[in-house]
């Protein structure tokens, strides 16, 4: 095995520890947490991480095989059902996204009309959205029979070798299946998390000024707490920004290789180097595994939710640890104890 591959195939294997734990733990904390699963965002998150766990289990494994194998790891049929997946799953995944990012939007924007705006039956109205979205462009790639194993992505997905005879038809699918996801999703991003971005700086400057005002009145204040109150500031104003960056960020560092690779294959004539072809690959695989830190780990109450979980389980061991010392104690004095006679 060539030393990329070997590279690639460890990369693919981090990959899927890291997205098949993060997501079952956040899985576990929707099923434990009653306050979770109330809120709308709950409903994509579900989905997101549910479609995540699918691509995680499937489609992911079989590429390491492909890349071990150098070669297809089933039959036409088999192939056929886990293009199908990859599809529909990775398309359902990135509009997820962006019905998430519409929901973020309307909570910063419109906070006093927020839970009269979007309500659980507006979710489940989108997310049948997005399932019809992608359930769509999947069906139309399996019934055309356009999926097959593909040798640059070492997996099987929309191979442009099966549809030599209908190419003309198989660039128009294409690109309007990135244009109606990848794109979209981006822009729906883009327009939705600067909004909210503009909303944070004006409520950072808001702050800035009363934090300013009372620091002047403050004449006798320890410098250490000004300085203090001032850095406090500085983090605010870069709080937003940083998650706005890795909201989009990560969505186009992960997808964008993938998607142009995709796209500048239909219209080349030379051949695009196959290590890059799976590490395009690898890098959307690689969102699976960013999502669950990106959009629910790392919130308070995904943190607070695990931290009791973890809690729960350790006094769970403890307490039977000691009962079972207490056990042993008592019988350990009951054999101590001689019968008089």
């Amino acid at each position: 095995m060539h030393i990329a591959d070997m590279a690639v195939s460890v990369f693919v294997v981090l990959i899927i520890a890291v997205s098949f734990l993060s997501n079952v733990v956040v899985l576990i904390c929707f099923l434990y947490n009653q306050e979770i699963r109330k809120q709308v965002p709950g409903l994509f998150i579900l989905n997101l991480t549910v479609c995540n766990l699918l691509l995680t289990v499937s489609n992911m494994p079989l590429t390491l095989v492909g890349l071990i194998n150098k070669g297809n790891t089933g039959g036409s049929g088999f192939c056929q059902t886990v293009g199908f997946l990859d599809t529909f799953l990775t398309t359902n995944t990135m509009l997820s996204m962006g019905a998430l990012s519409i929901d973020r939007w309307v909570a910063v924007v419109f906070p006093l009309s927020y839970h009269s705006r979007v309500r659980h039956r507006d979710a489940v109205i989108g997310l049948g959205y997005t399932w019809m979205h992608s359930l769509s462009f999947s069906t139309v790639a399996t019934c055309s029979s356009w999926v097959g194993y593909h040798h640059l992505y070492a997996s099987c997905t929309l191979c442009n070798a099966r549809a030599s005879g209908s190419r003309t038809q198989f660039i128009i699918y294409t690109v309007v299946l990135h244009s109606l996801t990848f794109l979209l999703t981006l822009i729906v991003l883009c327009v939705t998390y600067l909004k909210v971005l503009k909303v944070a700086r004006f409520h950072c400057k808001r702050i800035d000024v009363i934090t300013m005002q009372t620091l002047l009145l403050l004449v006798d204040i320890h410098p250490s707490v000004r300085q203090r109150c001032l850095d406090e500031q500085r983090q605010r104003r870069q709080r937003a920004t940083k998650k706005i960056i890795t909201f989009i960020g990560t969505f186009v560092v992960c997808f964008a290789p993938y998607v142009i690779t995709r796209i500048f294959e239909l219209f080349t004539l030379g051949q695009i180097n196959p290590h890059w072809g799976v590490l395009s690959k690898c890098l959307a695989y690689s969102k699976a595994a960013c999502d669950p830190f990106v959009y629910s780990l790392l919130r308070n109450q995904y943190r607070k939710t695990c931290s009791d979980l973890t809690n729960k389980i350790l006094k769970r061991s403890s307490f039977n640890s000691s009962a079972r010392m207490v056990e042993n104690g008592r019988a350990n004095d009951t054999n101590n104890i001689k019968p008089t006679h």
